[in-house]
């Protein structure tokens, strides 16, 4: 797979990454077997920029931090390949009531410490403030990040989910590499405010859940199908009827995906990539066989008809994103 750059402080990285984070928690039963094998075939095929969380499987199969662990130990023989990210800010997540949030300077170095131990390195490529903490002045929580860059803990900064204003006060204080949003042809709120200002200021763009959390692939036409344990049933626009009211976005990425001769999710994953050069997306699997088939999307494009005909459907989404 083709390295591009993110951001304009010198990252290269590969053109889509591999989000790791539904391989310990949110989308049903894991599988760590799988999960490193899909982490391996990510390497083989050049897919290198790889993604998760302090957060991510807190109750897992290793206790806190479960995904890091998972990922350092899938890479335990392989640190030289991949542009490892991960993150810190978010203490917990309680489904249908939020997040509690945390990102005071004494924590966001202790949470660098405890990534680094699990994962197994000595340093994070890319390391991301999950969430503005509400109780912190910003400010000093991308100071903390500034610190850990000139310690030689971090190599480049990121932040998640933040508002146009939060990125300009973050890259007042340190050079910020990369912005992570929620980004796909069903949720493109940050196209507003968010992407326009990481433009200006040289900031890569990393989407996560670019296939709409599964929805665009066609493989979610109904909540039966959902584990119970799937935190897709928190979310509004998950709710049967907006299911339904919204598979005729799905409907065209089908009669796209046909003319191509690919997956349904191949196009919603092209639409992403066709959004810029300075976009490089991270789409989330813990199958192999998934992994391939993101892999091949990075290669295709996109007529201007196609894209049209793809925003025109998208234009009267359903729900709300959260």
């Amino acid at each position: 797979m083709r390295q591009v750059a993110l951001g304009s402080q010198g990252l290269r990285v590969s053109a889509q990454g591999l989000g790791c984070m539904g391989m310990s928690q949110s989308y049903g039963v894991g599988n760590d077997e799988e999960s490193i094998r899909t982490i391996h075939r990510a390497l083989d095929l050049g897919v290198t920029l790889i993604d998760t969380a302090n957060v991510y499987g807190a109750t897992g199969l290793y206790g806190v931090g479960a995904n890091e662990k998972l990922v350092g130990y899938a890479l335990r023989e392989r640190r030289d390949e991949v542009t490892l990210a991960t993150k810190c800010g978010i203490v917990d997540v309680r489904p249908g009531a939020g997040m509690v949030l945390r990102a005071d300077p004494d924590y966001v170095r202790r949470c660098c410490d405890e990534s680094l131990r699990r994962l197994g390195v000595d340093h994070i490529d890319l390391y991301y403030l999950h969430r503005v903490d509400p109780e912190t002045p910003l400010e000093d929580s991308i100071g903390a990040f500034a610190e850990l860059v000139r310690a030689g803990k971090v190599r480049y900064i990121g932040v998640s989910e933040v508002t146009a204003d939060q990125l300009e006060r973050a890259h007042a204080v340190h050079p910020v590499t990369a912005v992570q949003s929620e980004y796909s042809l069903w949720s493109r709120e940050i196209e507003a405010e968010v992407l326009p200002t990481a433009r200006r200021l040289g900031i890569g763009v990393v989407p996560f859940s670019p296939l709409g959390r599964g929805f665009l692939t066609g493989a979610v036409t109904s909540r039966d199908t959902m584990a119970a344990n799937d935190m897709r049933r928190h979310l509004p626009r998950f709710s049967q009827d907006n299911l339904d009211a919204n598979q005729k976005v799905v409907d065209v990425i089908r009669d796209i995906a046909a003319a191509h001769d690919v997956l349904p999710g191949q196009i919603a994953l092209a639409w992403v990539h066709a959004q810029g050069p300075d976009v490089v997306p991270i789409p989330g699997t813990k199958r192999v066989a998934y992994l391939e088939q993101n892999a091949a999307a990075a290669g295709l494009t996109l007529t201007g008809d196609d894209l049209s005909r793809l925003a025109e459907a998208a234009a009267g989404i359903q729900g709300a994103r959260r």
